[in-house]
């Protein structure tokens, strides 16, 4: 079988360094320790970059993708807004705030750019199955990325997801699985699928495609760095579930440096989670390089796992970057929902409003520098998580089509 994945060479264990032809693997046969694509760059530069198209595949040279990618039936996600939040920046004291707005995806999150690299593995690999197990946001996006592909799907949720997410996942087609039990259990039951027949040329975009699926993360961090002028940010503050996302913009900012494509400055790292599922925080706040798991408990359900695989590469990075890992309740996430769209206009759901969240407090600490540079991420579209305001809505009045009563309300 011939595979074609650009400039990726290799698979690298994150841990001991032993490296891998490319297949769908995820784990290490000698320590068990993660897998990730290791590359053989060769010239790029930001005037190829800016000539590509405006989505992820403008990227293409970093990413382990087929060189014809472009040509491909994908979402063609990414090249989101990056929003100067003036507004919000303003109340919060911030003197150069951005947002990077990720509800504007095909299926409004970031996940349409994880999956869409796992789609070309998949192909690459022969599968006739996208699957993967979902906190809710990765369900919609790989049944639309596998409809989109010619794909079948078959996804595997906890059954007490918001129902937004559990209607959008469905309306693409395929099967979509609900499971009495937390997402913990349900990546469990995946795992043991492969194993199985009946999992037989199936491709588990965050199991056996994981290394390739991860890398779409990196994707933030060259947008981010194009869209401010080819310039780090000073700070950043990322939503932890699994962890992956922010140990691969992590990855892509350095990745940049080592390319000269941006200039080497130092940058801060800071983790956001939810209180109800907080167990890389607490790691942190502990001085412990061990994450403990934990059951989750709390309102932002797409970040309710209590077993992040890569919670200790969070820590590793938070604290190498001089950054942190905090965490915000659930009355804080709704408050921090709504600041954000009376300011900005952006609705996010409650992942962001965990992030947002999470930077106001950091503020209040004196942990963040008003001063610098500050981009904060929303990764998912507010529609999706409506239950969490939902004390807030109803009409503010309703009255008789009257000025009279009008006056009388207002």
């Amino acid at each position: 079988m011939s595979l074609d994945f650009g400039p990726a060479v290799a698979l690298s264990c994150r841990e001991c360094g032993t490296r891998y032809d490319l297949g769908p693997s995820f784990a290490c046969l000698e320590c068990f320790g993660p897998l990730e694509v290791a590359y053989s760059f060769g010239s790029v530069t930001r005037e190829d970059i800016a000539a590509g198209p405006a989505n992820i595949w403008r990227y293409r040279s970093l990413l382990p993708v087929p060189t014809d990618v472009t040509s491909k039936q994908n979402m063609n996600p990414g090249w989101t807004k990056l929003v100067k939040a003036d507004n919000l920046g303003k109340v919060l004291g911030l003197r150069d705030l951005h947002v990077k707005d990720d509800s504007g995806n095909p299926t409004h999150s970031f996940k349409d750019r994880v999956v869409a690299i796992a789609v070309e593995a998949a192909r690459n690999f022969g599968f006739h199955t996208l699957s993967c197990s979902s906190t809710g946001n990765l369900a919609g996006a790989v049944t639309a990325a596998a409809a989109r592909a010619g794909l079948e799907a078959c996804v595997f949720i906890p059954a007490d997801l918001e129902q937004a997410k559990i209607a959008m996942a469905r309306v693409f087609g395929g099967k979509l699985i609900g499971i009495d039990g937390t997402y913990d259990e349900v990546n469990r039951f995946c795992s043991e699928l492969i194993g199985d027949p009946l999992g037989d040329k199936w491709g588990f975009v965050n199991v056996n495609l994981r290394p390739y699926y991860a890398e779409g993360s990196k994707t933030l961090a060259y947008e981010i760095a194009e869209q401010l002028g080819w310039e780090l940010p000073d700070q950043i503050i990322i939503p932890v579930a699994s962890g992956s996302q922010l140990t691969k913009i992590d990855k892509g900012f350095k990745e940049l440096i080592s390319l000269g494509l941006v200039e080497d400055k130092p940058y801060k790292i800071f983790a956001a989670q939810a209180a109800g599922c907080s167990p890389v925080s607490t790691a942190f706040k502990a001085g412990h390089d061990v994450v403990q798991p934990v059951k989750p408990n709390t309102i932002a359900k797409s970040l309710a796992i209590g077993n992040p695989a890569d919670g200790p590469y969070v820590l590793d990075i938070a604290r190498r970057t001089g950054g942190a890992v905090e965490d915000v309740n659930d009355t804080e996430v709704v408050s921090a929902i709504k600041l954000l769209a009376s300011t900005e206009g952006i609705f996010a759901e409650t992942a962001g409003g965990v992030t947002v969240g999470v930077l106001k407090k950091l503020v209040e600490s004196g942990r963040l520098d008003p001063s610098l540079t500050t981009v904060v991420l929303n990764t998912g579209d507010g529609l999706k998580t409506l239950d969490a305001i939902a004390d807030d809505a109803a009409p503010t009045a309703v009255i008789r089509p009257s000025l009279d009563a009008f006056r009388a309300a207002v």
